[in-house]
Parts: C-alpha cells; sequence; structure tokens
C-alpha cells in the first residue's frame, strides 16, 4: 500500500515578484546597450548636407559591425577639426584613388573616370577650398554630401580627408518617421 505524502505549498518570499520585475528590466536593458553598442545604433540626420538622399531630422541606424569603407557608402563620422558633433556623408573615394571636380560642368572624378551620380541633388559647382586633383592618403576616405552645393564636406580644409578611424559607422536604414522607413540606398 502506497503512503500519500501531502503537499506542502511552498512559502511566497517577500518580494519576490518585485525582483523577477527588477531583474528583467535590468537584463533588457543590458542586452539593449549590447545591441547598440556592438551592432548598431540611431543617429538623427540634421541639416540638409544629404537632401535628396535623407532629410533633415530623419533618424538612420547605423553599425560599424564588419565595415570596410568602399565607394557610394554613407557613413556617419566625427571629425573633430570640424565640429564635434557627428556628420552623415557618403564615400567618394578610398585610400589610393584620385579625385578630381570639373566646377564648370559639375563633374565629380575618381580615378580620372566621371562618378554617375544619380543620387545627387545637383552637379558639383560649390568648389569649398578644394585646390585640384588629390589622391586619398592611405586609411582615408573622400566624403561629400548630396546635396552638393550645400554641403560642408572633404572639398573643405576643415573636414578634408576623413581617417577611417573617425567613421563611427555605416548607415543603412532610415527608421524615423515612420513614414520614410527603409533602406539609405533607394
Amino acid at each position: 500500500m502506497a503512503v500519500k505524502q501531502a503537499q506542502v505549498p511552498t512559502p511566497k518570499v517577500p518580494g519576490g515578484e518585485l525582483r523577477d520585475w527588477v531583474q528583467c528590466i535590468l537584463s533588457a536593458i543590458v542586452a539593449c546597450v549590447l545591441v547598440f553598442v556592438f551592432v548598431g545604433r540611431l543617429v538623427d540626420v540634421v541639416g540638409s548636407s544629404m537632401y535628396p538622399t535623407l532629410e533633415n531630422g530623419e533618424m538612420v541606424i547605423i553599425s560599424r559591425l564588419f565595415f570596410q569603407p568602399k565607394y557610394g557608402d554613407i557613413v556617419v563620422l566625427q571629425q573633430k577639426s570640424y565640429d564635434e558633433e557627428c556628420i552623415i556623408k557618403r564615400v567618394i573615394a578610398t585610400e589610393g584613388q584620385t579625385v578630381d571636380i570639373d566646377f564648370d560642368r559639375g563633374v565629380v572624378y575618381v580615378d580620372g573616370k566621371a562618378l554617375d551620380e544619380p543620387y545627387t541633388a545637383e552637379p558639383t559647382y560649390e568648389r569649398e577650398d578644394f585646390d585640384g586633383k588629390v589622391i586619398v592618403p592611405e586609411g582615408c576616405v573622400f566624403v561629400m554630401g548630396d546635396n552638393r552645393n550645400h554641403s560642408t564636406d572633404s572639398r573643405r580644409s576643415t573636414i578634408g580627408f576623413v581617417d577611417t578611424r573617425c567613421i563611427v559607422g555605416k548607415a543603412y536604414v532610415v527608421a524615423f518617421p515612420l513614414k520614410n522607413i527603409g533602406s539609405v540606398y533607394r
């Protein structure tokens, strides 16, 4: 004959449910921090230098994970010689490439070939401080805004060539406003 044991209820620990909630919230915060530090983060677009590709007030998701800059990439960078704030520009040339601009015709050349730039707002007529044909140094990129005549970029000596270590990340997706959600490479 089997003896049935009485089940003793587990005593409730005071504050146990609260502790579970705090633990869940802290875990979520740690997970978010890890994602934003190692995978991606949100950055505000300020100004019109990337119009029509990006508009003032949009927010983009950027990441530096497995990123090596190449022509056409939209990058967020911090060039302390220009401003403490991050700026967003397009990579036009990488190390070892030659950049030249014909300001009369508004055409940008890389390694002697005219760039096909359907993403620009208008041809490049604004010279800034650009003195002529330049070769991008090792470990650097040459960047320009898509709104060429209203952009402070590598044509200006305060920005100049951008050391790739100053690139915060590559922009991938417009996340806000909701009506503009989608890839930045439309």
